[in-house]
């Protein structure tokens, strides 16, 4: 980001927006439009009326998991986050340190071999760093039980500190959620979605609205560097591939809902920008070089200046429409985070 934007601690979103006030429900919260650097403000229920008739939505199916886990390491208390399952059975992982507040700090990784003992008998040795970039993901083998039902039992939702409280993990589901056969799903929200509802999905599907599901397990992102996503697993199947080609063909255009549904699908394009179904693991990080061969416009939620997710923004907008759009959502008391208000980017 290029302008030096400070993110004041009373705009962060600390509870659900329906957890506010009476009678309100998920798609209680604002919505910042932006045109190139023309920006509006609106209430999130508007967007039926912000889109048009043959304009496709991509939408990310991936449940969250309750993937905090208290352990001990040694004579420490530790908070497991599972990240992401490896085809190979072991998990991604990252320790970190509980701060007394029912959330966690940041703690150096490893090391290798370090073991972690969970609730149930349950076992946890690091392997070896995720990837050269750093060590804060650590790939690890389990034993003693399988890691879902571990989640299921003991888990609870990944909650960082600008939160207020624990909440269910129902908080964190969004309407599009598919839990797939597998059980899996992502480490944390994919936060864009949060704000649909049933009846927001009907009126947008009665005006001519399309949706296209896709799949991307999100993994544990990095709350304090804010380092770009690792690779992570994703699926675009074929009728969403074709929906996809089809609007580009017509006069729709292809707006993703969140940066999780704009990494699968750019994952999923070839260089002449027709979506192919596709699964496996995606490594792409979307930034103003790359630039986006298929997405027209983006909603997603605010993120910290820093965050990497901002590159693929630009790729997207622009500089100067991110930059803009910003200074805008700072100036009009916008609330950040995945409890929070949210922006659209149209054409």
């Amino acid at each position: 980001m290029t302008v030096a934007v400070h993110v004041p601690e009373e705009l962060s979103a600390r509870i659900p927006v329906e957890q506010r006030g009476a009678g309100l429900d998920r798609d209680a919260v604002r919505l910042l439009v932006s045109r190139g650097c023309e920006v509006s403000h609106h209430a999130f229920v508007e967007l039926p009326r912000l889109l048009r008739a043959g304009d496709l939505l991509v939408v990310n199916t991936s449940p969250t998991l309750a993937a905090a886990v208290d352990g001990q390491a040694g004579h420490a208390r530790v908070v497991v986050h599972f990240s992401t399952r490896g085809d190979d059975g072991r998990w991604a992982v990252e320790l970190r340190d509980p701060d007394g507040k029912g959330t966690t700090r940041a703690r150096a990784g490893g090391p290798a071999g370090l073991e972690v003992r969970l609730p149930g008998g349950v076992r946890l040795v690091l392997d070896e760093p995720l990837s050269a970039r750093g060590d804060r993901l650590w790939w690890a083998r389990v034993s003693g039980a399988g890691v879902l039902g571990l989640l299921r039992e003991h888990g609870r939702p990944i909650r960082y500190s600008y939160t207020e409280r624990d909440q269910p993990l129902s908080v964190y589901q969004t309407v599009f959620a598919l839990p797939p056969a597998d059980g899996t799903g992502s480490a944390e929200m994919p936060s864009a979605a949060r704000p649909f509802t049933a009846r927001l999905v009907a009126e947008l599907v009665s005006r001519g609205v399309q949706f296209a599901p896709i799949t991307l397990h999100t993994g544990v992102a990095s709350a304090e560097a804010h380092e770009p996503p690792y690779p992570e697993r994703f699926s675009v199947p074929e009728a969403s591939a074709r929906l996809i080609n089809a609007a580009r063909a017509g006069d729709g255009r292809v707006v993703a809902v969140g940066t999780t549904a704009v990494r699968a699908v750019e994952s999923a394009a070839g260089p002449d920008g027709v979506v192919r179904a596709r699964e496996g693991w995606t490594d792409l990080v979307v930034t103003p070089e790359r630039g986006v061969r298929v997405v027209d416009g983006l909603l997603t939620g605010l993120h910290e200046p820093e965050a990497s997710h901002l590159l693929m923004l630009e790729a997207i907008a622009g500089r100067a429409a991110v930059d803009r759009s910003y200074e805008e959502a700072l100036r009009g008391l916008y609330l950040w985070h995945e409890f929070g208000d949210v922006h659209l980017i149209l054409p």
